[in-house]
């Protein structure tokens, strides 16, 4: 599962997006960074209309079906196809979700640590899907998770699926074999735990 993720704008490859974003909307509110939660508007990179990929802004998690569900922040990889929430975006309105790195909590007794789970690098993308909501001014987006890496599987049984960089053509590529790519992804980029 992933329920917060990091986003370290100091970092070259979020320098950019950022400014890019910050092109688009000059003198807007500046643009969520560090620890962002659910709900949030965060940036993201997505194919435009005219199938360039480029930074949006986006909110995390998709409408419930009633007025006070909770948004959907997290799909499980293995069955989004399957799921009619999901199974559209799957097809054409994928996604990436960049990060420094996502928290899990640990419960030790009566106690939560938070741990920073760390990707190999300082960048890594999560394979996210979007959609469009009634209503809403700006698309909302979900996090694809796959079963944990072994190294973390302690802390969760579920992490987002990590991405390598040079992967992140393919994966906004509406030719490509998304279910395939997710077979791929499982543990092309290694992740170990920080105690925060």
């Amino acid at each position: 599962m992933c329920g917060r993720y990091y986003i370290d704008d100091s970092l070259a490859g979020f320098e950019a997006l950022v400014e890019e974003l910050n092109r688009e909307k000059p003198g807007g509110a500046p643009i969520k960074t560090g620890e962002i939660r659910p709900t949030d508007v965060a940036p993201v990179i997505a194919n435009s209309r005219a199938r360039r990929q480029r930074p949006f802004l986006m909110r995390w998690g998709f409408g419930g079906a009633g007025r006070n569900a909770r948004p959907v922040i997290n799909a499980r990889s293995e069955t989004a196809h399957e799921k009619p929430m999901f199974r559209d975006a799957m097809l054409d309105r994928r996604c990436l979700v960049p990060a420094s790195c996502y928290f899990e909590w640990q419960t030790q007794g009566k106690s939560r640590i938070k741990h920073a789970m760390k990707p190999d690098g300082p960048l890594v993308y999560m394979a996210g899907l979007y959609r469009l909501e009634l209503g809403e001014p700006l698309a909302a987006f979900t996090i694809l998770t796959q079963e944990a890496d072994e190294r973390i599987a302690h802390i969760h049984d579920r992490m987002p699926v990590l991405l390598p960089a040079q992967w992140a053509g393919e994966w906004l590529s509406q030719t490509a074999d998304a279910a395939a790519l997710l077979d791929r992804a499982r543990g092309a980029v290694g992740v170990h735990a920080c105690p925060m």
